[in-house]
């Protein structure tokens, strides 16, 4: 094994983002380890260092014992990217704080214990826009729990500082994932509505969101912690009247015919 190589975790990097974010630090020459519940479907190129553990990431106890494992096998972690989702059919509720946050406390306490404070240590926390606005198609627990990432990343950039180890996190907004890629195909008319609304005047895809990650745990941010980087192409920046008369058509109405600041 070389030493040198670094060494990244992967909670929940059987699918979606996380998936995409263990193929591009594999590519990068990392020792990935994947954890998740259950094994991916396909494994990725036999030419990557990818190992998956299967564990839930709720169950406290086998969550310690499958770290002594990993670490054990593929030695000390450099890089922690947090990338799990419920996707369980208990309560919403506790399978969203329980598995967003509960289970990132947890692993990052075990790290927090046992690390090496003489290396640097980076740890991502994909969260969502879903911490600061209102997505119909989620759940209050989602919201709740994405809220809550974005303050347990400052917590712990503050107090793990000392320790070396950094702390941001990616608020990406809608992503095509591997998974979903069939259904904008098919429905090219909510992919083109996307294409039109947001600035840079595409879809954000998983490889978008990797990319954010790896520049996290590079040492082009050395020296960025306690931050959440939006990865959304600009949308969040679009006024929601601005956004309305462009869906509208209006915007190419002339000044003339606009209404007056009395009027808006």
């Amino acid at each position: 094994m070389d030493s040198q190589t670094k060494h990244t975790l992967v909670v929940g990097g059987t699918k979606g983002i996380g998936r995409a974010v263990a193929r591009k630090f594999a590519s990068e020459g990392h020792r990935v380890s994947v954890i998740g519940r259950r094994p991916p479907q396909a494994p990725l190129d036999q030419d990557y260092d990818v190992i998956h553990w299967s564990v839930d990431v709720l169950n406290t106890q086998d969550l310690s014992d499958i770290w002594q494992k990993i670490t054990s096998a593929r030695g000390a972690v450099n890089n922690v990217i947090f990338a799990q989702r419920f996707r369980g059919e208990t309560d919403e509720w506790y399978g969203e704080i329980e598995t967003g946050l509960t289970a990132t406390r947890n692993i990052i306490e075990i790290l927090a214990a046992e690390c090496d404070e003489s290396s640097d240590k980076s740890l991502v926390v994909i969260s969502s826009v879903a911490s600061q606005y209102i997505l119909s198609e989620q759940p209050v627990g989602y919201h709740v729990s994405k809220a809550g990432l974005d303050q347990l990343i400052r917590f712990y950039a503050a107090t793990l500082g000392a320790k070396n180890i950094r702390v941001n996190g990616i608020s990406p907004g809608t992503v095509v994932k591997e998974e979903s890629q069939e259904f904008y195909r098919t429905n090219e008319s909510i992919g083109n509505l996307y294409n039109e609304i947001t600035p840079l005047g595409r879809m954000a895809t998983s490889e978008d969101i990797a990319g954010v990650a790896w520049l996290l745990c590079s040492q082009y941010a050395s020296f960025v912690t306690g931050q959440n980087i939006v990865v959304d192409g600009g949308l969040s920046l679009v006024g929601h009247q601005a956004l309305a008369r462009r869906l509208a058509g209006l915007d190419q109405i002339e000044t003339t015919q606009r209404p007056s600041k009395e009027q808006q």
